[in-house]
């Protein structure tokens, strides 16, 4: 039996509820509804891993301050900006990243703990 979509109760409410959500969102759902993101805390380092379909590697931008990882990138049919609490601080000089088929992914060291302070 050949189906015919003209014919179909539903294509109506489908398409409105389409376009209410694209009215939401500006029509980008961006990060919030496209990405998945995993932190993996591998003992002296914590891993990083993020989905990005449809972005080209020289549009994601990374930076991070010890304490937060912002992971900002535009393709072109959306543009994501995530800011990410680490669950520890890290060192955010040893931070190494990359980029495949999709999936980016960034390792980071642990921080030192804080040096004590001697009062004398």
């Amino acid at each position: 039996m050949v189906r015919d979509d003209r014919d179909d109760p539903f294509d109506n409410i489908f398409d409105e509820i389409e376009r209410m959500m694209n009215d939401m969102t500006g029509g980008n759902a961006g990060f919030a509804s496209d990405t998945h993101i995993d932190v993996y805390d591998e003992g002296d380092t914590l891993r990083l891993v993020a989905d990005l379909p449809g972005i080209d590697k020289d549009a994601i931008d990374l930076k991070c301050d010890g304490e937060t990882l912002t992971i900002s990138a535009a393709g072109d049919l959306r543009e994501f900006d995530e800011r990410i609490r680490l669950p520890v601080r890290v060192d955010e000089h040893s931070a190494k990243a990359t980029y495949n088929n999709g999936v980016l992914q960034v390792t980071l060291d642990r921080a030192e703990d804080s040096a004590a302070i001697d009062v004398e």
